[in-house]
């Protein structure tokens, strides 16, 4: 089973991709609406990724969880299976092709610093970016059981970074 996308060279207009979605998103949290943030390998410059823009979204409460989910409906994203608890996922694709995802966290959910943490530590770190860029490349060669065996099998890389760095 395919992963969602094929990792590619890092793109300097996924950042732009981001703000533009950013305002339109924002319309779909109103008052829930705590922050919004570009996270994933597709907010590192020069890390290659699966071009699939990644936004993490705090809110105040998980209140009017229906008319979210219809606002995002209609911006062409698709709930799916919560990640944990207070942690639900959306995705948009474009025909087959995955091109975004969005988490929706209450805000202090443990999911919000691991994303922005590890965000940071590639941004910051070139050597840890190259290693994670090296393993995903890998991955993407020898992952057959999909999405879940790439993601479980990132994250040991993912949590002994977050570790070395006090955070996990």
């Amino acid at each position: 089973m395919p992963l969602t996308s094929k990792i590619t060279p890092y793109n300097p207009q996924w950042p732009v991709q981001y703000e533009v979605d950013k305002r339109r998103l924002a319309s779909a949290f109103g008052a829930e609406l705590h922050a919004m943030h570009h996270v994933g390998s597709t907010a590192v410059p020069g890390l290659a990724a699966k071009p699939e823009i990644d936004v993490l979204v705090e809110v105040c409460a998980h209140r009017h969880v229906p008319a979210r989910d219809e606002a995002l409906r209609l911006l062409g994203y698709v709930r799916g299976s919560d990640l944990s608890p207070g942690h639900h996922f959306y995705r948009r694709n474009v025909g087959e092709v995955r091109t975004h995802k969005i988490h929706v966290c209450r805000g202090g959910h443990p999911s919000i610093m691991q994303m922005l943490r590890f965000r940071d530590l590639l941004r910051q770190d070139h050597a840890l970016r190259q290693h994670y860029q090296d393993l995903k490349i890998e991955l993407q060669a020898t992952v057959t059981g999909g999405m879940a065996e790439y993601l479980a099998r990132k994250a040991p890389f993912i949590i002994a970074a977050l570790r070395g760095a006090g955070q996990a």
